[in-house]
């Protein structure tokens, strides 16, 4: 068996701040989001089983200099497309690459979490993956 990651829980400041964030940029279906009674908001991702937790706290978010989280899209153009979307919309980008084989774009979420959209060339063992 092969362990595949399901969700990730992130404390944020305010829950549907974050929740449009996800939702608009990173595919996250709002129709499908549950409150749960300990007060945590569940987005579940629109194209696979993949789920965010988002847990509202008062306080400020301290978050390490080394942490990122990141999403996999289908092609290059897909995240120039949402790179050019988010420096619209006034998103602060962190990082932007762009290899032959890797492109690449780091933006800031509401509570300063770093974000990846990525793009690589799939290895050969790759391909033949479920």
């Amino acid at each position: 068996m092969r362990p595949r990651l399901r969700h990730l829980a992130l404390a944020v400041r305010d829950q549907e701040r974050s929740r449009e964030f996800y939702e608009r940029y990173f595919g996250f279906d709002g129709a499908s989001a549950q409150h749960y009674p300990d007060g945590v908001l569940i987005l579940r991702h629109a194209d696979d089983q993949f789920s965010l937790a988002l847990g509202e706290i008062p306080d400020e978010i301290a978050l390490p200099a080394f942490l990122h989280f990141g999403f996999q899209l289908a092609s290059p153009g897909e995240v120039r497309a949402l790179r050019d979307r988010l420096r619209a919309d006034g998103v602060d980008l962190v990082e932007v690459c762009e290899e032959e084989l890797y492109v690449s774009c780091k933006c800031l979420d509401p509570d300063g979490y770093v974000v990846e959209a990525a793009w690589e060339i799939p290895q050969p063992d790759e391909e033949a993956r479920p």
